[in-house]
């Protein structure tokens, strides 16, 4: 009988991630054994240069002149358990939020929420302190709740609880928050709070019908004119049959009927209570440019 040894069974389970989860738990994992080697080989000068120039601090002249702060801060983490209960609940709840928005709208939300966070810190600093901040909780904290708003009656099993739905189990986890704010625990309890608002909007505004994936496309085009390989659009002849979902683009081939009807399963019965054929179908929807 073959055994596949661990290594491989763990690059093929972190390449069976969607695309931005995949990306997010990759660069955050490197970036944190780059922490640690830092700290073993340079010592305590590294993990202060890092933390004095890519941390967040709720600092309203910082976050003007160092603005990279907002997103750099999302990177780094305490330590190895900080990091890995991010990345948890991240694969835990994000993977059906990707599937369902695609990994540009999933990315606004990730991103957003985590800014959202950070700008709150700033807004409430006066009230709770001027303290370094670091970790993806904020923006874990979008994707939960669009999780719970996706997905509101979906049960969670925790270790030594009942299931407990979605909406009930993430109302929670911020109502602790909403009570603990402010007591010095070293949690930034305020990001966690701004990163559940900003999610909350930002998904109220998707289920209107907004399109968030038109928040990603001008920084692709960015990256895409540095190295050199971007197309203009016009150069392309435009098919007059295309039509958008979520954040994809698909042919008209692909009968409008069919996913409105994927999509009205979801919103009654839940993500899981696809087949297996609606799930991929949806999946390359949402992936597909």
């Amino acid at each position: 009988m073959y055994n596949e040894s661990f290594g491989s069974t763990a690059k093929r389970g972190f390449m069976g991630l969607p695309v931005a989860i995949r990306a997010i738990v990759g660069i955050s994992t490197a970036i944190f054994l780059v922490q640690i080697l830092g700290s073993i080989f340079l010592g305590q000068e590294f993990t202060l240069f890092v933390r004095n120039w890519f941390a967040f601090l709720p600092n309203t002249w910082v976050t003007l002149f160092q603005p990279w702060r907002l997103v750099t801060y999302m990177f780094l983490h305490a330590g190895f358990m900080h990091l890995l209960f991010n990345m948890l609940w991240l694969w835990w709840l994000g993977r059906s939020v990707e599937q369902t928005m695609g990994p540009r709208s999933f990315s606004v939300i990730y991103f957003g929420a985590g800014i959202g966070g950070a700008l709150l810190d700033v807004a409430l600093a006066q009230f709770f302190g001027i303290n370094y901040v670091i970790g993806a909780s904020g923006a874990v904290y979008g994707i939960m709740v669009a999780f719970a708003m996706l997905y509101p009656n979906q049960p969670i099993m925790l270790i030594l609880l009942p299931p407990i739905p979605a909406k009930y189990l993430v109302a929670g986890l911020i109502a602790i928050d909403v009570l603990l704010v402010g007591q010095g625990d070293g949690v930034a309890r305020v990001v966690h709070l701004g990163g559940a608002g900003v999610g909350y909007l930002l998904m109220k505004a998707y289920q209107r019908g907004t399109d968030l994936s038109k928040y990603v496309r001008p920084i692709e085009r960015f990256w895409y004119r540095l190295a050199g390989t971007y197309e203009k659009s016009a150069s392309r002849p435009q098919n007059k049959n295309m039509y958008s979902v979520s954040d994809a683009n698909v042919v008209e081939e692909v009968e409008e009927s069919e996913l409105d009807a994927i999509l009205e399963k979801i919103s009654k019965k839940g993500y899981d209570a696809l087949t297996k054929e609606e799930k991929k179908k949806l999946f390359e929807l949402s992936n597909k440019n």
